[in-house]
Formats: structure tokens, C-alpha cells, sequence
């Protein structure tokens, strides 16, 4: 047996266990991160069996925040703020101040110090991005004026966190339990906070002057050289290094650091490859960082202060859910869209564990304090889904007695009103290409790619396009099959392709269906799952490069002996 594996142990270990949990969670249609953060319960201390290394898994942590955190800052869209910045903005202040002052009034009631009550109420005032992507694209609410609203809202509460990410070191300096030891007056807390804003300001500076330029340079060169390893390896490089750099540099957060890398490569071109590339390892450690919180949670506490854990979950899921809904329809926006707003932001996810642990790391929060976060986090995650099937099953009930909409809620873009069109799934490099070359021939398209960017170009040329996976069932309702001619899966996903493809006969028997594929391997599963003809991109290559080949002079003649096959 080999010795000092603890690193092993608990990749191995924590990553199998959050598949088995986070599998069984999808099962149950709760989210995976219920199951990723039980895994970290069962190899935490508070458990019996196998425990993994603490030290270890948070330093994992610390790289899945990093990385999450340029997830973040890649999909950060100042365009989708400024679009609903009248209600967003105010709206999500003001609910983040309810938040915080029903936290802290708990905190109150335990006897906590100030501080701690403000970390701790502002930990449980910012919804998942997870959680909430999630239950918007299963609703195909994305693109409507709600799904607008609860994204800008979301984004304002990311940014909010973000300037948290740089005062808490401050706060804790001047309130944490080393401030006695030293006098603090007003000017030295004010010389303290500008001084932090000014290495921001240094940080930003830098990053926008520089980072602007040289960052998009980097990539542009690494795509040139076709390496797809070297590629992925660039933007992992970039995100890690930028983290590393401005915490070294100028004291700012790995986090912010992270997010900022994001937001510059976002600007980029190439952003949706350096997003789609980096994604596995950004999924895996982000796992990593789900499972070693759930490490922290102590099961007991919900014996031991089971009236905390209750007012925690009320102040997620009511309280703040209620501030929502009162600021929303005090911007005038009617009662539907209020409910579906407030259903949105009653959970907890990603930033709370962030805040809560920075908070306990910098002594502003106790352990349990982060024990009740936790808990929240995972009551109100569990029981979102059923909220959200209350307020569908109240919109049906107020669409049956008033099927007027009372708000436009069409998404952007040419009619989806087609008849005989084709569908195309996917609008990358290959989906584009096949689209523009079918409406150039007079063929109706509409265009399916969970890609927001490519959604928009689709639109941008006039194509009808829906935003979502293929494999979801009112996606494909929205796209109607049945009156359909042919539908083409231009994605290089087969296990994704093929669900849709059983979807899709299974509504339309009749639709030719055509897909593509990578492998033999790729060809035979789409073929068993209902495609009429599968095109391999190599396979098809290959052949065009022997025509060519064959029509040159040298061997013409022998081109007119030997005729190459088709497929």
C-alpha cells in the first residue's frame, strides 16, 4: 500500500461519492449540488467511516472557487443588466438588505456580535446560479421579460459579492477579535478602505490596460496552432495565474482575481471555446469545492439549534422571497412575474458557502453560523423545485380563468410560427454553416443551441432560434416536430443527440432525422436511437480530399477506373 495518498483519497473518494449522491439527487429532480454537498457530509468529520484530509480538500476548495469564479465572470453579461436595470438593480439591494437585517436579527437573538450577524445575513441573500439557470430553461423562461428580470437580478447579487469578496478582510481587520489590540478611529478605518480600494483600483487598472490587450493576443496565438491541449491549457494558465497574480501583487481575492480573468476573456472571441474547453475541469473541481463544504456541516446542529435552522430556512425562503415580491410589483410588473421572481431567489448556493467560509477563515463568523448556512443551502435547494411546482400549478389555474398574458412574454427573434421547416439542433461551426446554406435554398429553419451567443447570431441572420438542450421535452414542444419535414443534429454530443433523437421519432414518426457523428461507435448509437443517416465528419473529409485527389492530372485516368464510394 502506497503511503501519503490523502490527495488521492479524497478525489477519488469524494468525486465517486458525489456521483453516486449527486446521480441519485438528478433522479429525484433535486439539483446535483444536493448530492455533492451529502457526499462531503458522509467523508466529513462529523460522520462515521472514511474522512478525508481537511487541509486538503480546502485547498481543493479554494481552486473550485477560482475556477467557478471565472465561470463566472465568463458568462458575466453587462448587456443582460442593462436591459432590466431598472428593476435589477434596486430590486436586488433592497432585497439584499432584508436579507442581511433578518440574518442579523437572529444573530441578535443568539447572541452573536454584530459582525457576525451582518456575514451571517448576508450569506443567505444571494439565490444559486445553478439552482436558478436550471428551473428557468426547464420553465422556458429564459428569454422572457421574468427570466430577464431574475438573471439581471442575479447578476447584481453576483457583483454584490464580489465587493464583499474585498471588504471583508477590511471589516475583519477593524471588527474582528484582533481589532482590540489595536485603536481604530474613524481615519484609520477610512485609510484602511482606501487603501484596499485603491490596490483595486491598481488590480482593475492593470487588468483593463493590459489584460485587455495581452490576454485576447495569448489565445489568438495558442488557436493558431491547432493544439487543443495547448488551447485548454491556455486558459486554465490565464485564469489560475491572474488569480494567483493579483492576490500576490495586489492583495486582492484569488476569487476576484478569477472573475476578472473571466470578464476580460468574455470580451474575447474566442470565449465560447475557452468557456466550452475549460469546462471538465471547472465542472470536477467545482464538485470538489461542493463536497469539501458539505465537509464543514455538522448533521447535529439541526438537533442541537433546530429553532436557528428554522429561522435560517424561513429567512431564505420567505423572507427574502417576500422583499422580492414586494419590490417587484412596486415597479408595476403584475403578480405572475412577482411570484416567479420570488420563487427564483428562495434558495442559497455557491456565493453563500463562499461568504460564510471567508467569514469564518477571517473569525467574522462562527463555525455555526456556517453550519446554519449550510443547512439553509441545503433545505431550501431540496424543497426549491417543490416551490416552483406550487407557482406552476397556480399560473395554470390563473391561465385557465384569464388566458390573456397580462405582460408580453415572447422571446426575441423571427416568428417560430413554421410550417415544413427544418430543425436544426446546434449552431456552432457546423450548425451555422447548414442553416445558412438551407435558407439560402428557400428551406424554413429553425435553430435549437443552448448557447445564448449563438442564439443571438441565429437571430442576428434572421433564423428562428430557440435557446436550450435538445434533450428537454418543451424545448423540443417549442420547436413543433410534428410540422416538421426534417430535423438535423449538428452537435458533436451523441449522448445528448441520441436522447433527442428518441424524443423526436417518438413525437414525429414520420420526420427524417440525420445526425452527426465522431466515431463508428458515435454512427451505431445514433442509429438505435431512431436517425435515419449519419454523417462522420473524418469519414466525409477523407472522401472529399480523395476527390480532389482523384481529379488532378496525375490521377485522372485513374479516377475514371476507380469510383469512390459515397456514404
Amino acid at each position: 500500500m502506497h503511503h501519503d495518498t490523502d490527495l488521492i483519497n479524497i478525489v477519488a473518494v469524494g468525486l465517486g461519492l458525489a456521483f453516486i449522491f449527486g446521480a441519485l439527487a438528478n433522479k429525484l429532480r433535486l439539483s446535483p449540488l444536493v448530492g455533492y454537498l451529502v457526499a462531503g457530509i458522509c467523508v466529513g468529520p462529523f460522520t462515521p467511516g472514511f474522512v478525508a484530509d481537511q487541509a486538503l480538500a480546502n485547498q481543493l476548495a479554494e481552486l473550485g472557487v477560482m475556477l467557478l469564479m471565472f465561470g463566472v465572470g465568463l458568462h458575466f453579461s453587462l448587456k443582460d443588466l442593462m436591459a432590466v436595470k431598472a428593476i435589477a438593480i434596486p430590486g436586488a439591494i433592497g432585497q439584499i438588505l432584508v436579507a442581511t437585517l433578518l440574518g442579523w436579527g437572529v444573530a441578535s437573538l443568539m447572541g452573536w456580535p454584530v459582525i457576525h450577524g451582518i456575514v451571517f445575513g448576508f450569506s443567505l441573500a444571494t439565490a444559486s446560479t445553478v439552482v436558478l439557470l436550471r428551473a428557468m430553461e426547464e420553465r422556458r423562461l429564459l428569454e422572457t421579460l421574468r427570466g430577464k428580470i431574475a438573471v439581471g437580478w442575479l447578476i447584481v447579487e453576483d457583483l454584490a459579492c464580489v465587493l464583499a469578496l474585498v471588504m471583508m478582510p477590511v471589516l475583519a481587520g477593524v471588527f474582528g477579535p484582533d481589532a482590540a489590540r489595536e485603536n481604530h478611529s474613524i481615519g484609520s478605518v477610512l485609510a484602511d478602505i482606501g487603501w484596499t480600494f485603491v490596490q483595486l483600483g491598481l488590480f482593475v487598472a492593470v487588468m483593463l490596460v493590459v489584460g485587455r490587450r495581452v490576454i485576447p493576443w495569448i489565445l489568438e496565438r495558442i488557436a493558431g496552432t491547432g493544439s487543443r491541449e495547448l488551447f485548454t491549457l491556455a486558459v486554465l494558465a490565464i485564469a489560475l495565474g491572474v488569480a494567483f497574480g493579483s492576490a500576490m501583487l495586489f492583495g486582492v481575492s484569488f476569487a476576484l482575481g478569477a472573475f476578472f480573468a473571466g470578464m476580460l476573456l468574455n470580451e474575447s472571441e474566442l470565449s465560447h471555446k475557452a468557456a466550452t474547453d475549460s469546462l471538465p475541469l471547472r465542472d470536477a473541481f467545482a464538485v470538489l469545492f461542493f463536497v469539501s463544504v458539505g465537509m464543514l456541516f455538522n448533521p447535529m446542529i439541526i438537533i442541537e439549534h433546530p429553532w436557528q435552522v428554522l429561522a435560517t430556512v424561513l429567512i431564505i425562503m420567505f423572507g427574502k422571497s417576500a422583499a422580492a415580491f414586494f419590490i417587484v410589483r412596486a415597479f408595476g410588473h403584475p403578480t405572475s412575474t412577482a411570484l416567479t421572481i420570488s420563487a427564483s431567489l428562495a434558495q442559497i448556493g455557491e456565493f453563500a458557502f463562499i461568504i460564510a467560509g471567508l467569514g469564518v477563515a477571517l473569525q467574522i463568523l462562527p463555525p455555526t453560523g456556517q453550519s446554519l448556512v449550510l443547512a439553509g443551502a441545503l433545505v431550501s435547494i431540496m424543497l426549491n423545485p417543490l416551490v416552483f411546482g406550487l407557482l406552476d400549478r397556480w399560473q395554470a389555474r390563473q391561465l385557465a380563468l384569464q388566458p390573456a398574458e397580462p405582460e408580453p412574454e415572447e422571446a426575441d427573434g423571427p416568428s417560430r410560427d413554421l410550417h415544413d421547416h427544418a430543425i436544426v439542433i446546434g449552431y456552432g461551426r457546423v450548425g451555422s454553416e447548414l442553416a445558412q446554406v438551407l435558407r439560402d435554398k428557400g428551406v424554413p429553419v429553425l435553430v435549437i443551441d443552448d448557447n445564448k451567443e449563438h442564439v443571438e447570431s441565429a437571430h442576428a441572420a434572421g433564423i428562428a432560434a430557440i435557446r436550450g438542450s435538445a434533450a428537454a421535452d418543451r424545448v423540443l414542444a417549442e420547436a413543433h416536430p410534428e410540422r416538421a419535414k426534417i430535423a438535423v443534429l449538428a452537435i458533436p454530443q451523441p449522448l445528448e443527440a441520441g436522447e433527442a433523437l428518441a424524443k423526436l421519432r417518438a413525437i414525429n414518426p414520420g420526420l427524417t432525422l440525420l445526425a452527426r457523428a465522431h466515431s463508428d461507435a458515435e454512427v451505431r448509437h445514433l442509429l438505435e436511437h431512431g436517425a435515419d443517416g449519419t454523417v462522420m465528419a473524418e469519414r466525409e473529409l477523407a472522401y472529399s480530399l480523395a476527390e480532389m485527389i482523384m481529379a488532378t492530372p496525375p490521377y485522372r485516368t485513374m479516377g475514371q477506373q476507380h469510383s469512390i464510394p459515397v456514404v
